[in-house]
């Protein structure tokens, strides 16, 4: 009886989550109406509604310019027009539909500055200032500023014909017949866009609304067909999924206690996880979200954007779980191949001893959404535990560091690669409420995709902390040489915990080396990539003994300026003392900075910008 309590109070755990969301998952498209202020080109609005900040020498304008089809010399845009730009529409943190850009602040800029006339109206001041922690007054001229801009996925309720949606700032004197000239709708679609921005006063001068778009080919997207349930439809029929849950519990009981007996199915999970709170998205975040459609093909049971699969199609999928499918194994279980509903995943199968870990990235995952984090796909809780992931197609860092079978990153990738980490890592500790501590970061847990972007994953160690609490001590657990010394010695659990661990990968981006150094593959001569660099740094002139740890791969494709100023960041990560360790956010600035880096060698003119040596003296 009591092993059926603990399913049961799985599930409603679980549950818990998803009657909480505002969203279940955004879609892959929505268009930005980009107004053309006096002096503004192509390549501007094409850096301000960049997902990442790119070099203007890599901005492509070709998925501006294919919805913008009017527009006819790239070099020459009208001013006092609009421009459709697209962008991802993604549910952030459950709660609403949005997408993060960021943006480099300038000397003088201000939230109103960025929000009317860099994002033409697409956001707000009180919004920027919402999502970021400078003061108003206080912006700083070489930081990185969070722009949220709001986007709609469509409504069934309303219509399935429209599927892609424009978020259209209004402007003075606008009404809704210029809005629906401006965008190419009949007069006969008036009641329509109302609907979809109920109460919405078109003539008010300021606001966003979200309109109808049409696609590159000029027609109507419809909206795709959704078989899961959101947050609210499962709230509404809380009765039906109670009967559901007992009825699964006592399955779930039959076969799976039946098949393994003795073996307890979860039933101390929850407590060392802590109940999370809000997140840093408040109630009035968005006033106008739409239900949002889940993936075509997948079916079951959703768990707030998860999928719940069963054992059989699983092992379907991966042809039992076969050798040849294997692509990975890790501390908690294996991973395996496989094309599920039409949808390439990663599978991890973990043990039923990992029951915490299974629980943990189950409720990481499912609340926490960025584009540099491994996106989960569902779950199983038969026979074993399974969390199915997306495919990453190009492997870990790891592998491409030290692969035999592997070409060399160029320098390039590898400076984007730590940003994109940054980045992923940035917001699970600043972005949400309570933060979560990873606690295994290292080049193994950081997934490389097909356009050598990264995504952090493996999230079953990661814990969670209020904002401003003492770190507790806690059982160790991680990874050899990635631990800091206040962790390895005392069990402390801060954020900086991990960006010491960081630090540790960018020495490894620098020299393919491992954490640990085996002196003639002897672990009683091995030392940490940590101990090496700080030797070669400390050096009265470090230039010969760094240039020995740089990755021979590389030959002299980089400066030799901007490797030992990731060195240097590393070095500040990796300070003993955890409060001089700059924040993820510093990190991911100086990272930008260096990304542009294209000096030559002079250690002194690297010391001469105050505000690095400000973040490697953890201000």
């Amino acid at each position: 009886m009591l092993k059926l309590i603990s399913i049961l109070l799985l599930f409603i755990s679980i549950s818990s989550i998803s009657v909480e969301s505002r969203c279940s998952r955004g879609c892959d498209l929505a268009l930005a109406s980009y107004y053309v202020w006096q002096g503004v080109n192509l390549t501007f609005i094409s850096e301000v509604l960049s997902s990442s900040i790119v070099p203007f020498s890599t901005l492509n304008f070709d998925p501006i310019l294919i919805y913008n089809r009017q527009v006819h010399n790239k070099d020459s845009v009208q001013a006092f027009s609009r421009l459709n730009v697209p962008f991802p529409c993604d549910c952030i943190n459950g709660d609403f539909l949005g997408h993060v850009f960021t943006f480099s602040v300038r000397p003088g800029d201000t939230y109103d500055k960025i929000a009317s006339e860099y994002y033409s109206g697409l956001t707000t001041a009180d919004w920027l200032q919402r999502f970021n922690s400078y003061p108003p007054t206080n912006i700083p001229d070489s930081g990185v500023v969070d722009v949220v801009v709001n986007c709609s996925c469509g409504d069934p309720v309303i219509s399935r014909d429209y599927g892609l949606f424009i978020t259209y700032p209004l402007r003075p004197k606008e009404t809704l017949n210029t809005v629906l000239t401006q965008t190419n709708l009949s007069s006969d679609l008036s009641g329509l866009v109302q609907s979809y921005n109920p109460g919405e006063n078109f003539s008010s001068g300021a606001g966003l609304v979200y309109i109808p778009g049409r696609d590159a080919d000029n027609s109507f997207r419809p909206l795709k067909s959704s078989t899961g349930l959101s947050g609210g439809v499962i709230a509404g029929i809380s009765i039906a999924a109670i009967v559901v849950a007992l009825l699964l519990a006592f399955g779930i009981y039959a076969r799976f206690f039946r098949r393994r007996k003795g073996t307890t199915l979860l039933s101390t999970i929850s407590q060392d996880l802590p109940a999370e709170g809000g997140n840093v998205y408040g109630s009035k975040a968005a006033e106008s979200t739409a239900a949002v459609p889940a993936s075509p093909g997948l079916t079951g049971i959703t768990v707030d954007k998860s999928v719940e699969f069963s054992y059989e199609e699983l092992a379907q999928a991966t042809d039992n779980f076969s050798l040849a499918n294997k692509i990975g194994e890790g501390g908690f279980g294996a991973v395996y191949y496989a094309n599920l509903r039409g949808e390439e995943a990663a599978i991890k199968k973990m043990d039923m001893q990992a029951s915490k870990e299974f629980l943990a990235e189950l409720k990481v995952l499912t609340r926490v959404h960025h584009l540099n984090l491994v996106r989960l796909i569902g779950y199983c809780v038969e026979g074993s535990l399974f969390l199915v992931y997306e495919f990453i197609e190009n492997g870990n860092l790891s592998q491409h560091l030290r692969g035999q079978s592997r070409e060399p990153l160029p320098w390039s990738n590898r400076v984007q690669i730590a940003l994109d980490s940054a980045r992923g890592l940035e917001y699970i500790h600043e972005h949400t409420v309570p933060v979560y501590i990873h606690r295994d970061i290292k080049s193994a847990n950081i997934l490389i995709d097909k356009k050598f972007r990264a995504k952090v994953a493996d999230f079953g160690l990661t814990k969670l902390t209020e904002v401003g609490s003492a770190s507790l001590p806690t059982r160790l657990v991680g990874t050899f040489g990635y631990m800091p010394p206040e962790y390895a010695q005392y069990g402390d659990v801060s954020p900086k915990v991990d960006v010491y661990a960081f630090g540790v990968v960018l020495y490894e981006l620098i020299s393919a080396k491992e954490a640990i150094v085996k002196a003639n593959d002897s672990l009683a001569e091995s030392k940490g990539l940590v101990a090496l660099f700080e030797d070669a740094l400390n050096e009265p002139d470090p230039k010969e003994a760094f240039c020995k740890l740089i990755d021979e791969r590389l030959e002299e494709n980089y400066t030799l300026d901007a490797v030992f100023k990731m060195a240097q960041l590393a070095k500040a990560c990796t300070h003993e003392n955890p409060q001089l360790r700059p924040s993820m956010r510093s990190i991911v600035v100086a990272l930008m900075t260096l990304s542009s880096s294209t000096e030559d060698w002079d250690v002194g003119s690297f010391y001469e910008n105050q505000a690095l040596v400000n973040l490697m003296a953890g201000r």
